[in-house]
């Protein structure tokens, strides 16, 4: 793993992170190639991919692989935990505070030389549970 000083800022990385850095919505590839080529219109999605990759393996950014769903990406890269809705796939950063010492509490239980953990809460977001709300609310008219 690279660290985030030893790779060179080009205009590319500069403004996917800049993009990035504008947003909570944790964007997908795509999304944030979306974003990026209102910028930058010749840039090509291959190009997006490769560099938030490499961001992310640098750590530069966050690469979030949330309940098998497609990769999202974070400019927040302090230690915090997500929250994903069930029904449409949207992730939020959740403002609780760190679980302490759980990485030292898993390698003392374990047989493991723990490296880190994930820990994603789920539920349904607002819109959505307005949304199955209002679908009840019909079937019940009807």
């Amino acid at each position: 793993m690279q660290d985030a000083s030893q790779i060179r800022m080009t205009t590319q990385r500069k403004t996917i992170l800049e993009e990035l850095e504008k947003v909570t919505s944790h964007p997908t590839a795509n999304e944030v190639y979306d974003m990026v080529r209102k910028r930058l219109p010749r840039i090509g999605l291959g190009t997006v991919y490769r560099n938030l990759e490499l961001m992310s393996e640098s750590g530069m950014i966050l690469k979030l692989e949330v309940g098998g769903t497609q990769k999202r990406f974070d400019a927040t890269v302090h230690p915090h935990y997500h929250i994903r809705c069930i029904s449409c796939g949207k992730v939020d950063d959740i403002d609780i505070p760190l679980i302490d010492n759980i990485d030292r509490n898993a390698a003392d239980l374990s047989q493991y030389q723990v490296l880190g953990h994930h820990i994603e809460f789920s539920g349904i977001c607002e819109p959505c549970s307005k949304s199955d709300e209002e679908d009840e609310e019909e079937v019940l008219i009807n």
